[in-house]
């Protein structure tokens, strides 16, 4: 799931996202600055616009789900 995070950020026109985990919380990613791929590309992180962190491990990602933006 984390190539697919990594496709997500990296595709061009970026479309916003969500992270859904394995315990159901939903974690927006409405820009490629609220959330990276560490450098060993083990984990993702997710910032939020008021500075929460979630800090996500491969294993826990269940879903990725695009959020197109309104024309």
């Amino acid at each position: 799931m984390i190539v697919d995070v990594r496709g997500r950020l990296e595709r061009t026109p970026f479309i916003p996202f969500v992270v859904r985990t394995s315990d159901g919380h939903d974690y927006s990613v409405p820009t490629t600055d609220h959330a990276f791929i560490t450098p060993k590309g083990n984990r993702v992180i997710v910032i939020a616009d008021n500075g929460a962190v979630a800090v996500l491990g491969p294993i826990h990602i269940s879903g990725i789900i695009d959020q197109p933006t309104p024309a």
